[in-house]
């Protein structure tokens, strides 16, 4: 089975203090420290162990600056066998459509029978898996949080759905699927596996090797432009309800009434 795996490189929230800059237009983004996104970490290695069980190869792509070039060593010292970096001026300011339509054009110069994402990543829109599907016109699952590979080829996924409760689903390949966290436990990334591929020639594919034009990326093509970054205002604050669990309760109910949520 041939797989592919999209992943992006975000700021680490675990290493940084998200700031946002003076202009109100991105967050400040000079000393934050990133790293791969952990969706995509999921779904890489829920791929690693796929390739385990049935065989084939894992490719993994990511679409960014020359720095993705990180990410992309990392999850192949993690245990993919090939890694693509997409990086152009035009990829620039892409939206999810955008950076849709240029792991679109990645996927059809290979032969991949399994596309996995992230559940969602930094901006946490969660459209590019399915966008990708879409583009495609390839089955695709959201939420991912199980696959088995069955006897006649097609996969059996698990998906999470509302109210904590799950949904299993026969899909035929090729198809793309988002990966949730949780379904699996990714493996540790060792020294040993980081010299191993730290030489290894990563091929870098711009929108003109994609046979994209111009228009078709970047802040040309977005149909979503970002305007403006905010932190919401801070409220009053809590009000601590003291008392006896009986005047608490009495006390939590003319709230209620008062704010209108319940009558």
């Amino acid at each position: 089975m041939e797989i592919l795996v999209c992943v992006k490189r975000v700021p680490d929230t675990s290493e940084n203090e998200i700031t946002v800059n003076k202009d109100g237009t991105d967050i400040e983004r000079e000393d934050l420290v990133y790293s791969v996104n952990e969706w995509d970490n999921y779904a890489v290695e829920e791929a690693i162990r796929l390739r385990d069980k049935v065989g084939g190869s894992v490719t993994v792509v990511s679409l960014g600056p020359e720095d993705a070039e990180e990410v992309v060593r990392r999850e192949m010292a993690m245990g993919a066998d090939k890694g693509i970096h997409l990086m152009d001026a035009a990829f620039e300011a892409s939206d999810g459509y955008g950076i849709a339509t240029a792991l679109k054009a990645e996927i059809l110069k290979g032969s991949y029978d399994l596309v996995l994402t992230g559940a969602q990543a930094d901006d946490g829109a969660g459209q590019v898996g399915g966008m990708l599907a879409a583009m495609l016109q390839w089955p695709f699952a959201a939420l991912v949080n199980k696959v088995e590979v069955a006897d006649d080829g097609t996969l059996k996924v698990g998906r999470e759905i509302a109210g904590g409760n799950q949904e299993f689903s026969e899909i035929r390949l090729p198809c793309v699927l988002s990966i949730q966290t949780g379904i699996n436990e990714p493996r540790y990334v060792g020294i040993r596996g980081i010299r191993k591929v730290a030489s290894v020639e990563i091929p870098v594919h711009g929108a003109a090797d994609l046979g994209l034009s111009l228009e078709a990326v970047g802040a040309a093509a977005a149909r979503v432009k970002r305007l403006d970054y905010f932190l919401p205002e801070l409220g009053e604050g809590a009000e601590i309800l003291e008392g006896t669990e009986e005047e608490i309760i009495d006390k939590l109910i003319e709230l209620l009434k008062s704010k209108g949520g319940i009558k």
